[in-house]
């Protein structure tokens, strides 16, 4: 029983190590932040229900949203592609078809009143200096809580109530964030080419890039730095900082220009399923292939265990 013995001691210390001294270790390395599960406690809760038809009235009309903002499922584009809008904000401004659904709504209506506040950016914004390019909403002539609680209303009864993670990740991210390994740019996803033959899709391809990089230099200056590719980021990063950091950016890192996006609990969930499909496509399966190499290795000590007994029984 001597290598049995043996056996159970390296498999003490090796379990010891994975779940005892390398959290510890990531625990020191890195501050510990309580996630709030999206709750946005902080922003007041909507006192009034909203009336969807005055909300769609406001939205075409004196919340001027379509001024900036496009509502591609409405058949509303934008007034001005990516790079026309990143030169004058400094960032595409997101479509509203599915921001209903994939934001929370205390979040979503203090973004119409307060901007700034909603994704906590007031050391970067401070209203003097340097000026947010979206407006806060001052109403339309009557109650504005009643006002702001109409277009949310409105929002979210025109948000697809079935989003991808794709449709996820490029509604909530991908305006910053490219993704190699998705093949997104922050101005949509690389054209597909045929290889080895000089086609008009090489020039598409040649134009797309210089566009992309013309939208990049844009958001630079606006963010201070291109935001990094998300590719390997749920590889590079733990779960809890993931969480932490997308719910509110200035809890992880103070100062950061990344804004509070909003997103709800299931919006977040959407969002970290594309990051695993693009960034660790290759989980399930080695995940799944885990459980059979340690069940291969439970059977082979018992039957070398069983083997060294019958081999060695007359020797005793």
């Amino acid at each position: 029983m001597k290598e049995l013995r043996i056996l159970l001691i390296v498999v003490f210390f090796a379990l010891l190590t994975y779940w005892g001294v390398e959290p510890f270790a990531h625990s020191k390395m890195h501050k510990h932040v309580e996630d709030k599960n999206f709750a946005y406690s902080d922003l007041p809760t909507l006192s009034k229900v909203g009336d969807v038809k005055r909300g769609e009235a406001l939205i075409k009309g004196a919340g001027a949203c379509l001024g900036c903002h496009s509502i591609k499922s409405k058949g509303i584009l934008a007034p001005m592609d990516p790079n026309a809008a990143a030169s004058s904000f400094g960032v595409n401004p997101p479509d509203l078809s599915n921001v209903g659904a994939m934001l929370d709504e205390r979040f979503l209506a203090e973004m119409i009143k307060n901007p700034v506040k909603a994704m906590k950016l007031e050391h970067k914004f401070d209203g003097k200096t340097r000026f947010f390019p979206m407006p806060s909403f001052a109403g339309a002539g009557g109650d504005r809580d009643q006002e702001v609680a109409d277009m949310v209303a409105y929002l979210k009864s025109i948000a697809s109530k079935e989003i991808t993670p794709k449709e996820a990740y490029t509604a909530s991210c991908g305006r910053c964030h490219a993704n190699r390994y998705g093949k997104w740019t922050q101005i949509g996803f690389v054209p597909k080419t045929k290889s080895n033959i000089v086609t008009n899709q090489d020039v598409d391809l040649l134009k797309f890039k210089t566009k992309f990089a013309e939208y990049q230099s844009y958001l630079a200056k606006y963010m201070g730095k291109l935001p990094p590719d998300l590719s390997i980021m749920i590889r590079a990063r733990s779960e809890g900082f993931m969480k932490t950091f997308v719910e509110n950016p200035q809890s992880q890192l103070k100062g950061t220009a990344m804004p509070r996006v909003g997103l709800t609990k299931e919006g977040y969930e959407k969002v970290m399923s594309y990051l695993e499909e693009t960034g660790d496509p290759s989980k399930p399966a080695r995940e799944s292939l885990g459980i059979k190499v340690i069940g291969f290795f439970v059977i082979f000590t018992i039957l070398a265990l069983l083997w060294k007994k019958s081999l060695w029984k007359d020797l005793h």
